[in-house]
């Protein structure tokens, strides 16, 4: 990642954002959290408005899970929904990582951090694989001074800002550990498991369904048996919802060589179809 990247503000009603949420596939228990957080967050609210006291609530979150669990997904939906709650002002979310926050020279790293705190303001500031701030070794390493300063910031700006922080669930916890900040700034940890198969089946169904395709049943039997083996014998490339994206990818560029070969014209439902031979023969890395 070279530059922070912005999600816009929300144009959804709460209602349509909290739909968006609970359409995620799985994540049952992570959608429960959440539940649980937003209507803490009502009441909350309804407090503030009568100007009865309230009790402090510190939303800034740790997303623990590996790569394509939908860390990011959720990230940019709390934004939003947060902003329609009225607990941030605007509800953007801005993502970024450690390139994006540390500088390879002494007092830049400070300078950088705050300014991407400041685009950050009146939203939500997810900071990817978070753990590769503290990780680093030597005094040519800055990753500290860019987590110094953002405790500072937090603190500077705690009713304007919402920091969410993400990675591996074993680098989190030593994330965590690294700074005695950290954890008690931190407080909510939530964690994101890996799919199952046949959600993973259902993940690229619906992408098909976004671009009116249809998989024949014997493709779809084959995509299971596909992310079957491919959960079963996980490795460190495993992605999981990035790897149905990338498999999907692949499928189109099989059924446009497939087609390719075709007469012309080609009818609608030949577009629009995916066949066994069309999800064969991927191979992710």
């Amino acid at each position: 990642m070279t530059e922070a990247e912005i999600t816009d503000i929300p144009t959804e009603t709460l209602e349509k954002l909290m739909e968006q949420l609970h359409s995620l596939t799985r994540l049952q228990n992570i959608k429960k959290e959440l539940d649980n957080l937003i209507h803490l967050l009502k009441i909350h609210g309804m407090r503030k408005e009568r100007q009865l006291p309230q009790p402090e609530t510190s939303l800034h979150m740790v997303f623990s899970g590996n790569p394509g669990t939908g860390k990011t997904t959720v990230a940019r939906l709390l934004s939003k929904i947060y902003a329609r709650l009225g607990v941030l002002e605007k509800g953007h979310l801005v993502e970024v990582d450690r390139a994006i926050l540390v500088s390879g020279y002494v007092g830049q790293t400070a300078i950088k951090t705050k300014k991407v705190i400041e685009k950050a303001l009146g939203g939500v500031l997810f900071i990817d694989e978070a753990y590769t701030l503290t990780s680093g070794s030597g005094q040519n390493d800055f990753g500290q001074e860019a987590v110094n300063t953002l405790l500072k910031e937090m603190e500077d700006h705690r009713n304007e800002l919402i920091v969410i922080v993400a990675g591996y669930p074993t680098e989190m916890e030593s994330f965590l550990d690294a700074n005695p900040g950290l954890r008690s700034r931190f407080r909510q940890i939530i964690f994101f498991e890996d799919y199952m198969p046949e959600e993973l089946l259902r993940i690229f169904l619906s992408i098909c369904d976004t671009y009116c395709l249809n998989l024949m049943d014997d493709g779809k039997a084959y995509v299971l048996d596909y992310f079957r083996h491919r959960c079963k014998n996980v490795g460190d490339d495993f992605a999981n919802a990035r790897d149905v994206r990338n498999f999907f990818e692949f499928a189109l560029i099989n059924q446009a060589n497939r087609l390719a070969d075709l007469p012309k014209p080609l009818s609608d439902e030949q577009l629009l179809t995916l066949t066994l031979e069309d999800v064969t023969d991927i191979t992710l890395t």
